[in-house]
């Protein structure tokens, strides 16, 4: 660690976690507020501050200072999102930003320095464009190294270089930001910077270790940490804009193509891959429209083409507003298109399917199933998902398909020879992200569930029916699930009466109790007929229902 530290140029946003909540909640930051974590201020607006609020300060006796003080909890995640766009303005007139903290970046002063004339008029050009972009006021510091260049924003201060040890050296020792280093110092007589530094090394060392050490060398001016400066990401968006509104599907599948393939050429260049297709379209009349395509292989240019046609013929192919399953057509024509990579990886990164790769047939599959989609709806094409629950309807979903399979319910299928193996490469369509959360959910008991094995088919809506003893009396359950007679006879509906010849129950289902309006209570049954038929019955207020029918 030898040589002079860089020139650095720091952006500092007074009261930042303030800004963030009237950003991100629109807490005026003109009125008295403070922020409060661990129930004690961390930052406190202007207003507040001529109230006598300060930092450190508990709750209690900061609203008993300011009586309308509003109150605002830390969120460092609020803070870090409303800054990012303080830190792109920076790097639309500089390179080279690291972010010190929400609210404060950092980046070496010659390079602006000597394309804009200056440090000073780097530092008024940095300001100015924050402020016109972001209407955000800041402060810049300029001095030799990150720590010293924080200092000196405080004053909106350049210091000249070699000029930040004396600089330093008037300051309390506070301004290290090490509470409990500065009050051993302070019980020491140690009360500036300049005092510390004058400490030798060595004895500073030895008495307050390594980050006592370093806290030293950061008084003394010989801050020599590199900018750790970050990249920005790379845009990989492509927009094509149309003087003339696209309203056929033919002209729609030339730009399509067209566009994949600066899409595909821009991530090659990156050496990543798309999974999933953001496709954005916007109308002559302001229309917007969107939708995600998910692959769970790599998409190539044909591919991308290939989805983006699909969609726009299905957007433009709309039904008129006469009716029909298809969703309405736009008003206008398509002036403008745009493809966003929503999911990339790298080109080589693709783990292939335990069953070998995509055949010929299932991607033909997919190809149609994909296409039927984007004409009719994500809603056309609907595959079953199995998971838990006691009836069941309760263990069966139907999700769009290529959209994730969760089940609605957290625990393992009823059944779970039945559940499909999955395919080597997962299906795609038109999708919107989920969270994958509930896919690790601890799995629950259920009881009350029906024995195995599962019924081959749930009627979507049960029927009704009646069962009746051998002596033609109706079968009642009582509420302590006592059969008032073994079940002879069962009608369904207006049919004809007929023989059961085996039944197994009742399994009682008592669900969601504490809530009167969703409260429901029933029984169910197993039973087979003469014909060799096999039925899942339930009862339920009295009456008899027939919900599923087994092979």
């Amino acid at each position: 660690m030898s040589g002079a530290p860089a020139r650095t140029l720091l952006l500092w946003c007074p009261d930042w976690p303030v800004l963030a909540a009237e950003i991100v909640d629109g807490v005026p930051a003109t009125d008295p507020v403070a922020v409060l974590h661990a129930n004690r201020v961390v930052a406190c607006s202007e207003r507040a501050r001529a109230e006598g609020v300060r930092r450190g300060l508990r709750r209690r006796e900061a609203q008993g200072r300011c009586p309308q003080l509003t109150v605002v909890d830390h969120d460092p995640a609020r803070d870090a999102r409303a800054f990012e766009p303080v830190v792109a303005a920076v790097e639309e007139v500089v390179a080279g930003v690291e972010v010190i903290r929400p609210g404060a970046c950092a980046l070496a002063a010659r390079g602006p320095s000597r394309y804009l004339g200056g440090e000073e008029a780097a530092a008024e050009r940095v300001v100015e464009h924050v402020a016109q972009t972001c209407a955000v006021e800041s402060q810049v510091g300029i001095a030799d190294g990150v720590f010293a260049a924080g200092l000196a924003a405080r004053d909106g201060r350049i210091v000249a270089p070699g000029g930040t040890p004396e600089f330093l050296a008037g300051l309390p020792v506070e301004a290290l930001g090490r509470p409990t280093l500065t009050d051993l110092l302070r019980r020491l007589g140690v009360r500036t910077l300049g005092d510390f530094a004058a400490l030798p090394a060595g004895d500073v060392l030895a008495r307050f270790g390594f980050d006592g050490a370093l806290a030293h060398r950061l008084a003394a001016g010989r801050d020599h940490r590199p900018l750790a400066v970050r990249q920005p990401p790379a845009d990989l968006t492509v927009t094509a804009d149309h003087d003339e509104p696209i309203d056929r599907v033919d002209a729609a599948a030339f730009a399509a193509r067209t566009l994949a393939e600066q899409l595909h050429e821009r991530l090659a260049a990156h050496g990543l891959a798309c999974t999933r297709l953001g496709i954005e379209a916007v109308t002559a009349h302001g229309q917007e429209l969107h939708r995600v395509w998910r692959h769970d292989g790599l998409l190539t240019a044909a591919a991308i083409a290939d989805r983006v046609r699909w969609q726009l013929d299905g957007w433009l192919s709309g039904s008129n507003g006469r009716g029909g399953a298809r969703p309405a057509r736009p008003t206008a024509g398509i002036i403008r298109l745009r493809l966003v990579p929503d999911g990339v990886l790298a080109q080589a990164g693709l783990q292939p399917g335990l069953w070998g790769e995509t055949g010929e047939e299932r991607e033909r599959a997919h190809r149609a199933l994909s296409r039927v989609q984007g004409i009719l709806g994500p809603e056309a094409v609907v595959t079953a998902v199995l998971g838990g629950g006691r009836s069941p309807a309760d263990q069966v979903r139907l999700v769009p398909w290529g959209d994730e399979r969760l089940p609605a319910r957290p625990g393992p299928p009823p059944l779970p020879t039945a559940e499909p193996p999955p395919p080597a490469a997962a299906p795609e369509r038109a999708v919107s992200t989920r969270s994958r959360a509930a896919a690790s959910a601890p799995v629950p008991p259920w009881p009350g569930r029906i024995p195995p094995p599962a019924p081959a088919v749930v009627l979507p809506t049960p029927l009704p029916a009646a069962v009746h003893d051998a002596a033609g009396e109706p079968v009642v359950v009582s509420a302590r699930l006592a059969v008032s007679a073994a079940p002879a006879r069962l009608t369904v509906g207006a049919g004809r009466p007929a023989e059961i010849t085996g039944w197994v129950g009742p399994w009682p289902v008592d669900e969601r109790w504490w809530a009167p309006a969703e409260a429901r209570r029933r029984a169910r049954f197993q039973v087979c007929l003469a014909d060799g038929a096999a039925l899942l019955l339930a009862v339920e207020g009295g009456r008899w229902l027939v919900e599923a029918i087994y092979d």
